[in-house]
């Protein structure tokens, strides 16, 4: 039981660690563009300008 004085505090500062880094991205516009990178990926970024 000694052991949760160090596990409770632990397990509560990473959570509120993971909160941080998810509104940080939220901030930086990490998920403003959700359906661009489907389109994305069909797009042949290899062909030669004439053959576009």
């Amino acid at each position: 039981m000694d052991v949760l004085i160090f596990l409770i505090p632990i397990a509560l500062f990473l959570g509120a660690l993971g909160l941080i880094a998810f509104l940080w991205s939220l901030k930086n516009g990490q998920y403003d563009d959700l359906e661009g990178a489907k389109w994305r990926i069909l797009d042949d970024d290899d062909l030669p300008e004439d053959k576009r």
